[in-house]
Order: structure tokens, then C-alpha cells, then sequence
């Protein structure tokens, strides 16, 4: 059996840390030669563990903050629609949702207009934090009309795909979104949530989403962390 070398310890080590949160998402790591004395290696062993976990991704360096753990991202495949639990999943993360509200109340005429809706007809709002692996990533604010969506009153929507709870409950599946993204300032209601200082910057995706016979069941509101989600387009000059 072959014996790991002492950079491979090292960096097991450190990978281990990381998993287990010692050093969470977004924080600089303790200098090299800190690291070094705590792991009783030299600082060249420490460097060369630290580029080996550069490589796999696990973390990353600037010359100005020195090393760090990068926070997890998302963003959709090129013209390809996929909920924020398969995003997460398909980068090997974990990800949850903590419902924070959950009503029915009445349509705004903006949402009964973009949902082809009668006009004061009701709707199920739903708001929820959703993140990857405990780092919160996004505050998802849902509408959907209430006769799509009824069913889902009685469900738990907690750590679960909204649009997988659409297929299994309400037997509706999300074919196509229209789907808008642009950056502004955190405010209030989402420095706190996504643990941001005031003012950070968020990208705020707005989306309809429709079934395959193009008909709208939902309107979201995604407000990300500036530094976890990124937007990826294919685009083709006119002719």
C-alpha cells in the first residue's frame, strides 16, 4: 500500500477542516505560517497542500487576502432550465430551503396580468431562503396561481424542489422560463438573510416560468448573493 506524503496529509487535513466547517465558505484561512506550526509541517509543505486544494477547487487565493474558502455557486447550463436543487446537486452540494412565508392572498394586477389571471383571483405566495451546504445562497420569492398550486398547502416545502413539488402534487411540469437577471444593492430585508453587509452586491433574477403548453404557472423573484450565482447564456450574432 502506497503511504500519502506529507502535502497529501496535509491537504486531507485541510479538505477535512473545510468540510466539517472549521473554515466556512467566504472566510480567509489563518496565514500559511499559522497553518504551518498548527500542523507542525513547513510553510513549503502547507504552500503545496494549499495549491493542490486550489486545483480541485476547494479553495482559493488572492494577493491581497491570502487564501480562502470560496462560497459555493450556481448558475444554469447555457440554455438549459434547471430548478436550484439540481443546480446544487450537480455540483455536488446539498441544497435546502427554509420556507419563510407561505399565504394565499389575492393576485396584484401585475401578477394576474403576466399569469393570465382574472384579476383578483387568488394566489399562493411562497418565500423561501434556499442555500448549499448551510451558506445561504438565495431568497426565492414565488407566486403561482392558487388553482395550480392549491394542492401544495398541505405540503411540507421544506429542503425540496418547487418544481419537483409541482410534478408530484399539482401534476404540472416547468417546460420553459423567460428569465431576466440584474444587479443591484442588498436592502434591508436581505442582508440579514443571506448574511451580507448592507449595500453588497445581489444579482435579482425575475422569471415565468410555463408549462409545455405554454401556459404561465409561476412567477419568481430570485434575489442571489453577488458571489454565488453566475448567469450563463449562449448568443448568436443576427443574420
Amino acid at each position: 500500500m502506497k503511504t500519502p506524503t506529507i502535502t497529501t496529509r496535509v491537504s486531507r487535513e485541510l479538505g477535512n477542516a473545510i468540510n466539517h466547517g472549521i473554515y466556512q465558505p467566504g472566510t480567509k484561512l489563518p496565514g500559511e505560517r499559522l497553518l504551518a506550526e498548527s500542523l507542525h509541517v513547513s510553510r513549503s509543505t502547507v504552500r503545496m497542500a494549499l495549491e493542490d486544494l486550489e486545483r480541485q477547487g476547494r479553495v482559493a487565493r488572492s494577493p491581497q487576502r491570502g487564501w480562502f474558502v470560496p462560497s459555493p455557486t450556481v448558475g444554469e447550463p447555457p440554455s438549459t432550465l434547471q430548478s436550484f436543487t439540481e443546480m446544487a446537486r450537480q455540483r455536488g452540494h446539498t441544497p435546502t430551503a427554509q420556507v419563510l412565508e407561505k399565504a394565499v392572498r389575492t393576485a396584484t394586477l401585475d401578477e394576474a396580468n403576466r399569469l393570465g389571471i382574472t384579476p383578483g383571483a387568488e394566489v399562493l405566495e411562497l418565500v423561501r431562503l434556499r442555500g448549499m451546504n448551510s451558506t445561504p445562497i438565495c431568497v426565492d420569492r414565488n407566486v403561482l396561481p392558487l388553482t395550480v398550486a392549491h394542492p401544495l398547502l398541505d405540503v411540507d416545502l421544506t429542503d425540496v424542489s418547487l418544481y419537483d413539488s409541482l410534478q408530484t402534487h399539482c401534476a404540472v411540469s416547468i417546460y420553459r422560463s423567460a428569465y431576466s437577471v440584474q444587479a443591484e444593492a442588498a436592502g434591508a430585508e436581505h442582508t440579514a438573510l443571506l448574511r451580507i453587509a448592507a449595500g453588497s452586491p445581489v444579482l435579482v433574477g425575475r422569471e415565468i416560468a410555463y408549462d409545455r403548453a405554454g401556459t404561465p404557472v409561476l412567477l419568481g423573484l430570485n434575489t442571489y448573493r453577488g458571489d454565488a450565482y453566475r448567469f450563463h447564456a449562449d448568443l448568436y450574432r443576427a443574420e
